[in-house]
């Protein structure tokens, strides 16, 4: 089969996003949901044929020249590799699986065509990123994923606080975009290219100077997708969409791209040793930061969010121990058992009369479909990290990988590390008990969860549990296939002895136990939220919106006022006025002059003959004088 057909793996969402926002609403409604998942489920049987295109050096195909100007030649351009392969397939899979879900999700929604167009879109932007050749092609899926974010979170925009957060997520990640710019601009004048391989295959021949300010305007860049430290304000707002579009942006595409990012120029950023501490430094503050959040939150999906950012922030520490591997791993399996979370989370708020209080829920287990509370407790142990499955394996790879570092700071982000691990498998296991635990504490009347909601979960499940697979480790007979299938992009080999690797593992037990036992002591038997100062300043995010807007939103709006009104009424306007009804007072005079009687005319003549006499007179005295 021609090569040439991988275009359509990202044409096929693209196609029937543009069908779905024409003509959805004019059909069947049946029309615009088919529509919708057979362009991701196709792209995703598409990524499955051609998987042998990405074996070796992969495969590159030129769609249409773009730009053609003197040297710059930039084409519309595809790569499909051995990085970019496994990216996709996890993308169309579990997208797929999520538009499934979203067609009982959104049975009772009217506006059912822009809903499914915009989620194709998000698939097809996301498919830009990971199968870009050039980082034009690139930067073009970039900001597409950030506008689709800003129509989904903000979809139901009829509510002020639900358009508020999706204007949210499109400004504060458009900061990260600029600086991404700035580093695609001077990559450019640097290389003299946008391709990534010719920039990665030139990285070494840059100044080290030069390097190290181009990983940090990446790493800010990447942090704003991925929501780090500091551009991390806009994602626990994003909760404000359905269910299914935080599935998609927390497990499938928007959140992971700033890691693909720098896992996609990792032959450039690892040449830096500062750039890569400092990655490291970020991901290893942002776990922590965000799983203390996740402690304290009292909405289900506001838990998972933070989850997910401090699950983000193991990838980027895994970027910067040097392990493309550890990093793309995590990314693969947190895909499937955060996808599982979110869903069943959202068949819970069914359950609860579209309540979203953790504290206002319980007896879950009970009050639902059996199936729900396993599928939820799946996702829910590969999150914490319990030992087989894929989140143990994932995560105990990045934490080997910290650990065996040869930079000494590097056992400072393990320990980082670990005590996010203690904090997650603490939060994750009060989620379960609060959910699901105990007698139901809420008002509301439960939903009836269609099954296309319900049969979902399942694939992913067994997906999170079993996700270890993809690079079991050779301590537990394993063959790191996902090690050996990047080959040369997997970065650093991660090498331990076996006694230093079944430490490690025994202590991650201990911690999961730990914080299994600490949430079991908590929260077996409900007791009401502890209302006091620390619960407040963790439940609003350490005060970040509160810090931004004192160090940036008022001065910017102060800055603003003094413009406004200081500069632009008081000075610019005010002196225009002020020279209008100056001329207006002088044109009144002289308006005074013009009355048409002939005395008038005649008395100013006269007037104005004595004056001319005087000075002429004058000028002969003066004259005579000399």
């Amino acid at each position: 089969m021609s090569e040439s057909l991988l275009f359509l793996i990202p044409l096929l969402p693209l196609c029937c996003a543009v069908i779905n926002m024409l003509f959805g609403m004019r059909l069947p409604r049946l029309f615009a949901e088919i529509m919708a998942v057979t362009g991701v489920a196709g792209a995703f049987l598409l990524t499955i044929l051609f998987w042998g295109y990405a074996e070796g050096e992969g495969t590159r195909v030129v769609i249409f020249t773009w730009l053609n100007s003197g040297a710059v030649d930039v084409s519309f351009a595809m790569n499909f590799d051995r990085l970019a392969a496994p990216m996709t397939l996890m993308v169309t899979g579990v997208a797929t699986l999520i538009h499934l879900y979203a067609v009982g999700y959104m049975h009772e929604e009217n506006d059912y065509a822009r809903f499914f167009g915009l989620l194709n879109l998000f698939v097809f932007a996301m498919l830009a990123i990971i199968l870009a050749d050039n980082l034009l092609v690139l930067f073009l899926g970039w900001e597409g994923v950030g506008l689709c974010s800003y129509g989904l979170i903000g979809f139901w925009y009829r509510k002020l606080e639900n358009a508020k957060a999706g204007t949210k997520a499109f400004l504060v990640t458009r900061v990260g975009d600029v600086f991404l710019a700035i580093a695609l601009l001077w990559l450019f004048a640097a290389t003299g290219t946008l391709n990534i391989s010719e920039i990665n295959a030139q990285a070494a021949s840059i100044s080290p100077g030069v390097v190290i300010v181009l990983s940090l305007l990446l790493l800010l860049g990447a942090c704003g997708k991925s929501a780090q430290l500091p551009l991390m304000t806009w994602l626990a707002d994003a909760m404000a969409g359905p269910t299914p579009v935080s599935a998609l942006i927390h497990a499938a595409t928007m959140v992971t791209a700033g890691v693909y990012l720098l896992c996609r120029l990792f032959p450039l950023v690892s040449i830096s040793t500062v750039g890569m501490t400092a990655i490291t430094a970020i991901g290893a503050l942002t776990a922590l930061y965000a799983a203390t959040c996740a402690m304290a939150q009292r909405e289900i999906k506001r838990v998972l969010a933070y989850s997910t950012m401090s699950q983000v922030g193991y990838m980027f520490m895994a970027v910067g121990a040097g392990t493309v591997t550890g990093a793309m791993f995590h990314l693969l399996t947190h895909a499937f058992f955060k996808a599982v979370l979110f869903m069943a989370a959202g068949c819970v708020i069914h359950l609860a009369g579209d309540e979203n209080d953790i504290y206002k829920m319980g007896g879950m287990a009970r009050r639902g479909p059996v199936e729900l509370f396993w599928v939820f407790l799946a996702g829910a142990v590969c999150l914490a990290g319990l030992p087989l499955t894929g989140g143990f394996f994932s995560k105990d790879g990045i934490l080997l990988a910290l650990f065996t570092h040869p930079d000494p700071t590097y056992r400072v982000f393990w320990l980082i590390g670990v005590l996010t691990a203690l904090l997650t498998a603490f939060y994750t296991f009060r989620l379960v008990y609060l959910v699901f635990a105990g007698e139901w504490r809420g008002t509301g009347h439960p939903h009836a969860i269609p099954l296309q909601m319900r049969w979902p979960l399942w694939p992913l499940a067994l997906l999170g549990l079993i996700g270890g697979m993809l690079n079991l480790p050779a301590l537990v007979g394993g063959d790191e296939m996902l090690h050996h299938w990047y080959g040369d992009l997997a970065g650093r080999a991660v090498t331990a002895s076996h006694s230093t690797e079944w430490m490690l593992i025994g202590f991650a037990v201990a911690i999961v136990a730990l914080g299994w036992f600490a949430a079991h002591w908590r929260y077996r038997n409900y007791r009401p939220p502890v209302e006091n100062r620390v619960s407040r300043f963790l439940l609003n995010g350490w005060q970040s919106d509160a810090l931004v807007d004192c160090l940036l939103v008022r001065p910017f709006t102060a800055m603003a006022r003094f413009c406004s009104s200081g500069c632009d009424r008081s000075l610019f306007d005010g002196t225009l006025e002020g020279l209008a009804k100056m001329a207006t007072r002088y044109s009144a005079l002289l308006v005074q002059l013009a009355t048409g009687r002939a005395t008038t005319y005649l008395s100013a003549f006269a007037w104005g003959f004595l004056v001319l006499l005087g000075w002429f007179l004058l000028k002969l005295v003066n004259g005579g004088g000399h």
